[in-house]
């Protein structure tokens, strides 16, 4: 893999992601509808992906759920005194998802999801920040089987494998202000886990726990050094971590129409103590320090906060609404222009319409409202933003449509 694309692999999650980090957790259209506040009362097939164990309370027979995801990442702007100053690029990416659940088998049931927990593209021209993040593009696609198993009436669990498959493009380019440049291009397989409880304490109140595992994604591909107009290629390896995550929530309905749910979620993203490059030999002295020396991130645990409000009216339509507090991993010492984050507030809303008894569909909004972050000067390790500075703008907004089919 290249060696750029070792650096913006956390940069390119993170900047699509509509949580603090690189992950991207609505991954349906009820998902995006309730700000992923969507665990303890999931509804559909997509139970197959945010909570498997509810699949053993859902009525019988098949159940399908597929959408369509337009994700707007606006510019992000670096303010500082000329010529320092720059801003990204905007981007709009599609982001497909489908999800299946079986019929029952006694007191088991299976299902799958194909989503894409994690992904971006982040680029920038303007010439001091394109020597950090000229282009930082992961594709990044999750197969999920899952299997659940009804305990008794009011208690279920449930296990899956996460498959997930990523590859990815950086470019770096010094351009006039240092004869440094870099290309990569690389990809990987890896595996991992989840779990789930769901507990029906009341015919009106939910609660679940649910667990995504760890995955380290161990990028592997070639990367094209350069000094001035000579480059030399090399294999090169990095790991990133998807980090596990842990959810806690509830929800409790009235007369069978008005649903509240709380979710509390974990996610640890510590893991992600540096980012390091590995070659298939040594690189010549002069690119040493610039290209193999360990990059230190540093993150840290975060906390996620959501609510989700579910209103099932006569008219056949079904209301949902969202909002969330997430916290950013990224502190302030190691932020960089691969993945200037901050603290966000997220609010969503979106309906689904019951065409037929077998068949409905709706759409969604979110809008990611990150917090402006201003730099004392001194503080952060990268060379520019060590100056001090500011960003603003960035976040992301998103429109879903979906459609879900059972018989």
């Amino acid at each position: 893999m290249k060696i750029e694309k070792i650096v913006p692999l956390g940069v390119i999650i993170t900047s699509l992601s509509i949580a603090g980090g690189y992950k991207i957790p609505e991954q349906s259209l009820n998902s995006m509808a309730l700000g992923a506040s969507y665990v303890a009362h999931t509804m559909g097939a997509d139970s197959a992906y945010y909570n498997p164990a509810n699949m053993s309370f859902m009525e019988d027979g098949y159940f399908f759920d597929g959408g369509l995801i337009l994700a707007h990442l606006p510019t992000i702007k670096y303010s500082l005194t000329a010529p320092y100053s720059g801003q990204s690029e905007e981007e709009n990416i599609l982001i497909p998802n489908l999800h299946f659940v079986s019929k029952i088998i006694d007191n088991w049931r299976w299902g799958v999801s194909v989503t894409t927990p994690a992904g971006l593209t982040k680029r920038w021209e303007s010439p001091y920040q394109k020597m950090y993040a000229e282009e930082f593009t992961l594709k990044n696609v999750e197969i999920n089987p899952v299997l659940s198993y009804k305990i008794s009436d009011d208690f279920s669990v449930a296990g899956g494998v996460r498959l997930v498959y990523s590859e990815g493009i950086v470019n770096s380019d010094g351009g006039d202000i240092a004869p440094i440049k870099r290309e990569m291009e690389g990809n990987s397989f890896n595996y991992g886990y989840n779990l789930a409880v769901a507990y029906k304490p009341t015919t009106d109140i939910n609660m679940a726990v649910t667990y995504r595992s760890n995955i380290d994604l161990e990028e592997e591909g070639d990367a094209n050094l350069y000094i001035g107009n000579i480059g030399t290629q090399y294999g090169s390896s990095v790991t990133v971590p998807l980090p596990a995550s842990l959810n806690f929530s509830i929800s409790k309905t009235w007369q069978d129409t008005f649903t509240l749910e709380f979710n509390y979620e974990r996610t640890y993203w510590s893991t992600y103590e540096s980012l390091d490059f590995n070659y298939d030999r040594a690189i010549s002295a002069p690119l040493v320090p610039i290209f193999d020396t360990p990059i230190d991130r540093s993150w840290v645990d975060t906390n996620t906060f959501r609510i989700g409000a579910t209103v099932e009216m006569d008219n056949k339509i079904t209301a949902m609404f969202g909002f969330s507090i997430d916290e950013t991993p990224v502190p302030i010492k190691t932020i960089g222009f691969e993945l200037p984050d901050s603290d966000a507030k997220i609010f969503s809303m979106g309906f689904r319409y019951q065409q037929s008894k077998n068949l409905s569909w709706g759409m969604a909004l979110l809008i990611d409202s990150k917090e402006p972050q201003s730099l004392n000067r001194g503080v952060a390790d990268n060379e520019i933003l060590k100056n001090g500075g500011s960003f603003s703008g960035g976040g992301a907004v998103l429109s879903t449509i979906g459609v879900s089919y059972r018989y």
